[in-house]
């Protein structure tokens, strides 16, 4: 799909941009791959990572739509992962989070059928579904923009999807590498925001992979989920520090106890697939002979059951305290 194709990706000098780019190169011969992001320094470093022909670097913002448009032409595919995402920091600083996070995916998507570009994929979180705080209120509005925009660019196209899932192991600012420095730095005692918190779990090979595949499985306006694992922040605990000596911090501004992926509201939206769940448009759609209970691939769903909810304290499979230790050492 991708060879002698061009791909933008925003906030491409992130966890995952670093690693989808290096998927993309490894496993397709692109045309081009873009790097679009408004950290000069974090390119730089990553220039001296990459340096296969097909590698581009721009500065902008997707604040910037004229900046996008620009980068955005003749361009095939796009991921956009540029957001703010640090929970404490979207409470006292609301109206930057919205620049970026809705403002900004406006803007993307603008940009992207100006240019005709012909697929777009836009990250989300756990954080977006029943929202308690502004990350997740603006991209929850994120998601709904990016459903629409199927609307707007109407049969011509682009084609737009969201990946929601949830957190990434190791990635930058997750609380892995921040128990990994407070351990080297010789603490004994972790700090936990409360001791029944549970979050879903997934490595950025796999949150990329998901990504690849689902640039084959989308029709345009699914929000893809990923079946994945929940954790136990104390068994997390348990994993990186070898027991469990925590002291309890207090849940921070905006931050919830455990998190939905798929909420109980949306499920008569909802469609199951083997190693997926797929929520489709809530609104009349542009092409009303779309299928979504069989996508691109051939892969065929099933609606949920009524009342179904995607939750990370309900799921079925809580990764243990030896499967943590693995994922540990993989993702090092």
């Amino acid at each position: 799909m991708f060879d002698n194709k061009s791909i933008l990706i925003t906030g491409g000098t992130g966890s995952f941009g670093k690693l989808f780019s290096a998927y993309l190169i490894n496993n397709f011969s692109p045309k081009k791959v873009i790097i679009y992001s408004r950290d000069e320094l974090k390119q730089f470093e990553m220039q001296q990572e990459f340096d296969a022909p097909c590698m581009r670097f721009f500065i902008g913002d997707v604040r910037d739509k004229a900046r996008l448009k620009s980068a955005m032409r003749d361009v095939d595919f796009v991921v956009h992962a540029a957001a703010l995402k640090q929970v404490p920091a979207a409470e006292y600083n609301p109206n930057e989070c919205i620049k970026t996070n809705i403002n900004g995916a406006q803007n993307v998507i603008d940009a992207a059928i100006s240019c005709d570009v012909k697929r777009v994929i836009a990250l989300s979180t756990d954080k977006a579904a029943n929202p308690v705080n502004l990350y997740g209120a603006t991209k929850l509005a994120s998601d709904k923009l990016f459903v629409a925009a199927n609307n707007i660019a109407g049969a011509r196209g682009p084609r737009f999807a969201v990946v929601r899932y949830g957190n990434v192991v190791g990635s930058r600012g997750s609380v892995v590498p921040f128990f990994r420095k407070l351990i080297e730095q010789g603490k004994t005692v972790l700090p936990v925001t409360h001791a029944e918190m549970t979050r879903f779990w997934i490595t950025l090979d796999e949150g990329v992979e998901f990504v690849i595949k689902n640039f084959n499985r989308m029709q345009g306006g699914e929000i893809f989920v990923p079946k994945i694992p929940s954790i136990r922040i104390v068994d997390l605990v348990e994993s990186i520090s070898g027991n469990r000596n925590y002291e309890l911090v207090g849940i921070r501004p905006g931050e919830k106890l455990h998190e939905v992926m798929v909420p109980e509201e949306m499920a008569h939206h909802s469609i199951e697939y083997d190693d997926h769940y797929v929520i489709t448009p809530a609104i009349k759609f542009f092409d009303k002979n779309i299928n979504y209970l069989k996508n691109k691939l051939g892969e065929k769903g099933q609606p949920v059951v009524d009342k179904f909810e995607y939750h990370s304290g309900s799921n079925p499979h809580f990764l243990t305290v030896e499967e943590l230790k693995s994922l540990d050492k993989i993702t090092l």
